[in-house]
């Protein structure tokens, strides 16, 4: 396996840490759905809960539905309590921040009122130097700006360090890359299900795989 180090991470949140239950997904569609007028299948509700983002779009498209309008739903429908309770954390999630020693970020689009919930409900908010949550201000990935701003405020650049983005998500690797770094494929769900294979510098099914690279 790959031996690289890195002085510092940047992390996702959703998918790739923790992840909610799959019957929650499917309900908070389908309640946006609802208010919409629109019937939303399983997979649909998955895909837009996961991205990618070509998928996201084809599915809105195909119910003649405005992105802006559908995210503001969704936003509404979704309550802080009620996300934290079902979300889990992966099984390899803690053993893996246990061997990084260097500086530790997360970078989510999950926003500020349903992350903090989640990291308080897990008791995880103690593993990262910063947090921050994508808005329209920061960009959302794979625009670099959370990014940089992540890395600003754990006092790295990319000049002098050696980072790496990990992330379930193509938009991970693609603000990664455009912010410098490396960009780390955990592969939590199969690519036959998505439609879709993310590439990245390195691709890994569990987070204890990426220990040989934590030192």
């Amino acid at each position: 396996m790959a031996t690289k180090s890195y002085d510092f991470w940047l992390l996702d949140l959703d998918g790739t840490l923790v992840d909610a239950e799959t019957s929650y997904i499917h309900d908070v569609v389908r309640a946006v759905g609802a208010r919409l007028g629109a019937s939303f299948t399983d997979w649909e509700a998955e895909m837009l809960w996961y991205g990618p983002t070509a998928p996201r779009s084809r599915i809105l498209d195909s119910h003649a539905i405005d992105p802006e309008r559908f995210w503001a739903l969704f936003h509404e429908v979704e309550q802080p309590e009620t996300r934290a309770a079902a979300t889990h954390l992966y099984d390899d999630a803690e053993q893996f921040l246990a061997t990084l020693a260097g500086p530790v970020g997360l970078v989510t689009h999950c926003q500020s009122y349903l992350t903090r919930p989640v990291l308080d409900a897990l008791d995880i908010g103690d593993w990262f130097d910063t947090v921050v949550c994508c808005t329209p201000e920061t960009g959302w990935k794979p625009d670099p700006g959370p990014v940089e701003l992540a890395m600003g405020q754990l006092g790295v650049g990319a000049n002098g360090h050696h980072g790496a983005v990990v992330g379930d998500d193509p938009g991970d690797i693609g603000a990664a890359w455009n912010a410098g770094l490396d960009g780390i494929h955990v592969q939590r769900r199969d690519p036959d299900h998505v439609g879709q294979c993310v590439l990245g510098d390195r691709r890994v099914e569990s987070l204890a795989d990426l220990s040989a690279t934590a030192d």
